[in-house]
């Protein structure tokens, strides 16, 4: 098995609103820290997203994201890109060892767990992921037997971390309540608007981390108070977004194949919200 990514410790951002980008000091990519009974996982807060990335845009995304400081890349055996992935991950100028690789069962691959990872392995030209999620609940259950198989085959080392994608509350509790186990982790929709202390509360109790996918697209980008804050900071309302995930300590995964928003969205670490700000954008939950 290669040697695992390198922990990146967070560093400590100083506040300089109304600066460019240019000119902000950049603090290291912080990591959240996943826990598995052979120890905890680091895995970079931000990273990119394929979904929808397809042929050559998926590999020339995934090569320029590596290049420009990205250490985290998510696909999954339904987007049909693995393979571009891969080509992207090679080519950059990033040892495999630096990049954490997730990718995601489809549930119409219950039952057949290990032919389907294995595969997955052999498109991305890798011996192991980084993180294994259950894509969704397989026919909108639990299903505890494939979550069984996600043990077996990260014990036997092609897989350092799983968790799951698009579950309930209940239904990591069913996991729980069959194998002892929790989720690493629990890839769900996250913005602003979807903000629910409650659920991040229920996460933390059970020691599941929270990764948001969908930024954007379900983020009000004329919001009047994203913009003032955007403003203030001398920067987009996308960046604002991504910075609120980060200092809530909820994975983030903006997609992109445009070079220009690859860079834009990572260039998010030499501002920080205030604690005012962070309270103002909570406030819009719930918002359409």
């Amino acid at each position: 098995m290669s040697t695992p990514p390198t922990s990146m410790p967070a560093g400590v951002p100083t506040s300089t609103a109304g600066a460019t980008a240019a000119d902000r000091p950049h603090e290291t990519m912080p990591t959240l820290d996943l826990r598995t009974p052979a120890g905890d996982v680091p895995v970079p807060l931000l990273g990119l997203g394929t979904w929808q990335s397809d042929g050559d845009d998926a590999y020339r995304a995934v090569r320029h994201a590596l290049d420009v400081g990205y250490r985290h890349v998510d696909t999954a055996t339904g987007y049909g890109n693995e393979d571009q992935v891969g080509r992207g991950i090679a080519a950059s100028r990033v040892d495999r060892a630096d990049v954490f690789v997730t990718s995601k069962l489809p549930p119409d691959a219950a039952g057949r767990e290990r032919e389907t990872l294995e595969n997955s392995l052999r498109l991305l030209g890798t011996d192991h992921l980084d993180l294994w999620l259950v894509h969704w609940p397989p026919n909108a259950q639990a299903t505890p037997s494939t979550w069984q198989a996600f043990r077996e085959l990260r014990d036997e080392g092609l897989v350092r971390a799983i968790g799951v994608s698009n579950y309930s509350l209940d239904q990591i509790d069913e996991l729980v309540a069959a194998t002892g186990e929790a989720p690493a982790i629990n890839q769900i929709p996250w913005s602003p608007r979807d903000h629910d202390p409650a659920l991040v509360a229920g996460h933390a109790q059970r020691g599941v981390a929270l990764e948001g996918y969908s930024p954007f697209k379900r983020t009000d980008t004329s919001d009047p108070v994203l913009a003032e804050v955007a403003r203030d900071h001398g920067v987009s309302v996308q960046q604002v977004v991504l910075r609120w995930h980060l200092q809530h300590r909820v994975v983030v995964i903006p997609k992109s194949v445009t070079p220009e928003r690859i860079e834009a969205n990572l260039d998010v670490l030499g501002f920080t919200l205030t604690d005012e700000e962070v309270a103002r954008i909570d406030g819009l939950a719930g918002a359409h």
